[in-house]
Formats: C-alpha cells, sequence, structure tokens
C-alpha cells in the first residue's frame, strides 16, 4: 500500500500512540538476545517516528518504506531535528542491497498490510539476508482476537479541528483480515476549508503457529512470544502479538 495522501496526516492521528513501547521493546530484547550491535534496520518506518526516536537513544539507524510519501515526510523530519537517516524506497519482501545489520524491526503491525502468505515468507527470508549472524529480527502483528472481534464489523470516529475521520472496519476477502474504510476531513491551513480524503487500508494476520513455521523455515529461532508490550505469553484476548527472533547460525 501506499498510503498517499494519508502521509501527511499520519503523525497527527498518531500522536497518542505508544512509540517508546516499540523502543523499549527493542531496547530489553535487543539487549537480551542480540549481539552487542546497534546497527537497526528499520522496515515499513513510515514517516519515522520509531527511527528517530532510536537515533536519540543511541541506535544506528536505516528506514525502509514502501510509500515515497512517507519517505518524504521522515526525510523533512530527520533534517528538521539535524540527524542523519538514511531512507530507501523497497518493499519489505524484496529488500536488495541494504547491507546486513545487528536488529531488524517490523513494528505498528506494518507485516499485516501483507496481503498473501507468500509476502510474509519472502519477507522473513528477506530479513534474514539482511541480519548478521544471531541478529535479532523483532516485529508486531495483530492478534485473531483483535482482527476478528475488536475490528470486525466496527467503526470509529474522530472528531478535532485540524483532522477529522470516520473508520469503517469490513470483513476482509481472507480468513482473519479486515478492510479499513478512511474517510478524512483536513482543514487547509490556506483557505480554512476541509478537503475530503479517502483511503482503503487491508490487513491480514494469521495464527501464532502459522508465523512460528515460516520464521523456522526461513532460518529463525524464535525466542519469545509475548504481547501487548509486556513481557509474558499471550492470551485469549492479547491484542497485539511481539515476536522476538535470532538468526539461526546453522540455517
Amino acid at each position: 500500500m501506499s498510503y498517499e495522501g494519508f502521509a501527511y496526516i499520519y503523525d497527527h492521528l498518531m500522536e497518542d500512540v505508544p512509540y517508546d513501547g516499540w523502543v523499549d521493546f527493542l531496547r530489553t530484547h535487543g539487549e537480551r538476545y542480540g549481539n552487542g550491535g546497534n546497527r537497526v534496520l528499520d522496515i515499513a518506518c513510515g514517516t519515522g517516528e520509531i527511527s528517530l526516536k532510536l537515533i536519540e537513544s543511541g541506535y544506528d539507524v536505516t528506514g525502509v518504506d514502501l510509500s515515497s510519501d512517507m519517505l518524504m515526510v521522515a526525510r523533512e523530519k530527520a533534517e528538521r531535528r539535524g540527524v542523519a537517516l538514511p531512507l530507501f524506497n523497497q518493499d519489505m519482501a524484496a529488500l536488495d542491497g541494504l547491507g546486513s545489520y545487528d536488529v531488524v524491526t517490523i513494528f505498528c503491525d506494518s507485516l499485516n498490510y501483507l496481503e498473501t502468505e507468500e509476502n510474509v515468507k519472502d519477507t522473513f527470508k528477506s530479513v534474514h539476508a539482511h541480519l548478521e549472524q544471531d541478529g535479532v529480527f523483532l516485529f508486531d502483528v495483530h492478534s485473531l482476537f483483535k482482527m476478528d472481534e475488536i475490528f470486525m464489523e466496527s467503526s470509529f470516529t474522530l472528531t478535532d479541528e485540524e483532522v477529522s475521520y470516520i473508520w469503517e472496519s469490513f470483513k476482509g476477502e481472507y480468513p482473519h483480515s479486515v478492510e479499513h474504510e478512511l474517510t478524512f476531513f483536513v482543514r487547509q491551513e490556506a483557505t480554512g476549508l476541509y478537503e475530503r480524503v479517502e483511503e482503503l487500508h487491508k490487513q491480514r494476520t494469521y495464527p501464532v503457529e502459522r508465523y512460528c513455521a515460516w520464521l523456522k523455515e526461513a532460518g529463525f529461532i524464535v525466542k519469545e512470544i509475548t504481547a501487548d508490550y509486556r513481557d509474558g505469553s499471550p492470551t485469549e484476548d492479547s491484542e497485539r502479538i511481539f515476536f522476538t527472533c535470532v538468526k539461526n547460525t546453522e540455517a
């Protein structure tokens, strides 16, 4: 997906998202299982918010995203803050020529935007090829519970002076998938009038066991599976599942 016009209002809508939770997750699990290096490849980096927070925490970060609009916003933010953030416009399922890293991340349920099982498998293989031996792969996905119970046939609204939206979710084409129809009304600074922006976002998730099988097939050892930014195994009503994996030195 490209995010198109959505890229320019994304940060405003995501102000309350717990980015620090992902940064803390990387720090604790990277130290627990990593090789001691600090080179991070932040896949699906979006507008760069997590990448920039990681740089401020002392990591050497490279960002990748499929959306050129998102990368443009990320580049502008990095320039304003005076930090170096290399950015590449690539598909996570077909990364090429980016070197090797100590940690690779796919946060903010970005993996759920991949449409097919083959896309997920190819992404895991692509990540494996860009990790140092004993490197750590960290990612999160929506749980079956969140996809099937919370999102399904739900509506969410926000009324704000700058941006308002209507967000409606419907059952998708595949099992455990959902389609989000988003209609935004964005205030134009020059005129004070509101511009209407429409987006269709599709997400799909899988049982934990399927992810584990694909990770093993790609050459990873799954070290931990946790939920909702906390230690401890997922429960039936967990909403966000976190995976901590290490590149198998024997693969």
